[in-house]
């Protein structure tokens, strides 16, 4: 069986989306006004380096159990092999 056609699904969208509309009373445009977000304001770096700051240490208190479980595992395959 066929798909539909796009220009049948945007038929079919723009039929639904007048039954949604004739249903909604019209609201006055004041109401468009108030949903406009703020600007999206970016964070510095410095700001970024300051709430991050534990990081660093983690990555490389990780990284020193990763080697040191790395290194047992090696010896272990010699001893018990």
């Amino acid at each position: 069986m066929p798909k539909k056609s796009r220009r049948a699904k945007a038929k079919q969208r723009a039929a639904v989306a007048r039954a949604v509309q004739e249903r909604q009373p019209q609201q006055p445009r004041q109401v468009a006004a108030e949903t406009r977000s703020a600007p999206r304001v970016t964070p510095k770096a410095q700001d970024l380096t300051s709430r991050y700051q534990y990081v660093m240490p983690e990555v490389k208190r990780i990284g020193i159990i990763a080697g040191s479980i790395i290194v047992i595992l090696i010896i272990l395959s010699f001893v018990l092999a």
